[in-house]
């Protein structure tokens, strides 16, 4: 005779593509679906709930144990509900136009958000919608240019710039290294190699078509709009955390982009520029394959762009080819 004064469990149900929850107190699950059926307007035949979280279908005896207040989601019977992701499905789903609501409604929860965890979330999906990655001219959008040089005009310009400047580095340690030759006669030798790179690296205008997104598809390393993907560690084919960034979007996401490494793979330091002064050791300027040093130090034949976390300084072990070191000899007919 108790079993008739069943206890009524309290639980947040929505339907499915909506926001809005609603609080429905049912004894069994049949009198749930019957209450959220009515509630939501939809056809009670074939009908399901499921777990928010994770998609499990609500049986009867799963329902018994449900905890105060689960959160659960109304099937009609040819929908389908894979757990929360499909949240983020519709939220990629967004058109443009639902961009400002979305910032704002980022907002407000970040205002009621105590969780730190939650709150990087938050702060970091605000970070990506406010997004005006779509302007080029400084005029449209001065905040990006602080700080940056009245000469520069478009965001593509600057972006040419600081990868222009990353290689004029590397090749001032290549310059540099001439100091470290004991010998006078390979010290002349090296320098003779270096001015052919820096002849070379000019007429290419020092590899800044890198970073502009401007650039043909085979010249740049973005995409049309200014994303950049991280190229994964050295010694790895991808990275596996697919670390992204848009520097166009942004003055924060320009200014984190400085924090990313055009890494060699071959060394530069260690093994690159000491390799070309040995061979240099045994033979002369000419008989050097100095555009396949060139190639190492200055392209992205051995260049990977990486996230920070991505970056590994340890020794990388990676030798140069012996066989494009020297100049291949040409054959006597």
């Amino acid at each position: 005779m108790f079993g008739l004064f069943k206890k009524p469990k309290l639980v947040k149900l929505r339907g499915l593509s909506e926001n809005k929850k609603y609080g429905i107190a049912a004894t069994s699950l049949k009198e749930l679906l019957k209450k959220g059926c009515k509630m939501l307007q939809v056809p009670l035949p074939g009908s399901r709930i499921c777990l928010y979280e994770d998609g499990t279908e609500v049986t009867e005896d799963y329902f018994k144990n449900l905890a105060v207040n689960a959160e659960l989601v109304l099937l009609t019977k040819d929908q389908n509900w894979k757990g929360f992701v499909c949240d983020i499905g519709f939220l990629l789903g967004f058109s443009d136009r639902h961009a400002d609501i979305l910032i704002e409604s980022a907002q407000d929860l970040l205002m009621d958000e105590h969780s730190e965890k939650r709150r990087k979330i938050l702060r970091d999906l605000l970070h990506n919608l406010k997004d005006n990655s779509e302007v080029e001219e400084r005029e449209e959008d001065e905040d990006w240019f602080q700080g940056i040089e009245s000469r520069f005009k478009t965001k593509s310009a600057y972006m040419r710039f600081n990868c222009e400047n990353r290689i004029r580095g590397y090749m001032k340690d290549v310059d540099g290294y001439a100091s470290n030759i004991q010998s006078a006669k390979v010290q002349r030798q090296y320098k003779e190699i270096v001015d052919c790179m820096v002849e070379k690296l000019k007429s290419a205008k020092h590899n800044g078509c890198y970073f502009d997104r401007k650039e043909k598809e085979p010249n740049r390393l973005c995409t049309k709009e200014g994303w950049f993907s991280c190229q994964g560690a050295f010694d790895q084919e991808k990275c596996s955390s697919l670390h992204s960034i848009n520097p166009y979007g942004n003055r924060e996401g320009r200014i984190l982009f400085s924090t990313w490494n055009l890494d060699h793979r071959i060394e530069k330091r260690r093994t690159i520029i000491p390799a070309l002064a040995r061979a240099l050791r045994s033979h002369k300027s000419s008989d050097i394959n100095w555009e396949y040093f060139y190639r190492l130090l200055f392209t992205h034949e051995n260049l990977k762009l990486v996230h920070i976390v991505c970056h590994k300084k340890s020794t990388h072990d990676l030798l140069c080819d012996s066989r494009k070191i020297y100049k291949q000899k040409k054959k006597r007919k």
